[in-house]
This record gives structure tokens, C-alpha cells and sequence, in this order.
């Protein structure tokens, strides 16, 4: 099986090319994903993973996604390698986006009533009746 969960920011907006052949869209982006853990005394790493999109993908990716913005992303990892003009062998590591989706909450968007929309399209109230108080038992 060959899948591929990310969510990290874009590091530029969206490089969008056509195919010379059949004139298909493909985006490509570098996402910025944050490693797990973070050494004693050290700041946390990321590691930025190449993301290629094709067609719808693509056409969504580059129309919505800019720089900064965390976003997730679905696909499969892809190797590929060619032979430049001077006889180079070059290699890449990619990853094919079959779904891509916003994270980043809607913050922007705060209704009237204080909700806000989440990265699923609920909408969410920032003062549920699920409130803690400062003097509240919190069971971790």
C-alpha cells in the first residue's frame, strides 16, 4: 500500500505548468511539515516535501492555496529520475496529491456570534457551553 497523509504550510504559492502533449494542469508546491518531536534544548525541525498535483487537484491547488497557509494533503509517494544534458542522473522523491484540503481554521471569517467555520466546513462556537473555568478539575 502506498499512501501518503501530510499537513504543513506551503513554503510558495503554486507553480502551475501544462503538459506539452495532451496540455494537462499539474501544480507543484513544497509543504513544510513539522517533525513530531523536537530535541532537548533544540527548536523543532521540519522536513519539505515536494507535492505534485494534477488536473482537479491541481486546478484547486493552485487556485486556493497560497504561501503560509496549512493545508493537508492525500496521495502516494512517486520516485522518478532522468538524465539531464550533461549526463547527470537526477532523482526525486515526490508526493502525488490525490485529495487536498484547508487546514487552517477560518479565523478571518468570525460571525457575529462568535463561531468561526473549522477546516470541514462545521461551524464551531469558540464559547461552547463546554467552557472551563480557571478554578475547574481537569481529568489530564
Amino acid at each position: 500500500m502506498n499512501k501518503v497523509i501530510l499537513m504543513g504550510r506551503l513554503t510558495r504559492d503554486p507553480e502551475v505548468r501544462y503538459t506539452t502533449n495532451t496540455n494537462t494542469l499539474v501544480a507543484s508546491f513544497s509543504l513544510a511539515v513539522n517533525r513530531r518531536f523536537a530535541k532537548q534544548g533544540e527548536e523543532r525541525q521540519a522536513d519539505f516535501i515536494n507535492v505534485v498535483a494534477w488536473n482537479k487537484t491541481g486546478e484547486f491547488c493552485s487556485k486556493w492555496f497560497k504561501k503560509g497557509q496549512q493545508v493537508g494533503v492525500v496521495g502516494r509517494l512517486q520516485t522518478r529520475n532522468w538524465e539531464d544534458e550533461n549526463k547527470v542522473k537526477h532523482y526525486v522523491t515526490e508526493v502525488i496529491a490525490e485529495e487536498a484540503y484547508f487546514a487552517d481554521t477560518k479565523r478571518d471569517g468570525v460571525g457575529a456570534d462568535g463561531s468561526f467555520e473549522n477546516t470541514f466546513g462545521n461551524t464551531v462556537s469558540e464559547a461552547s457551553e463546554f467552557s472551563v473555568q480557571a478554578d475547574d478539575e481537569l481529568p489530564f
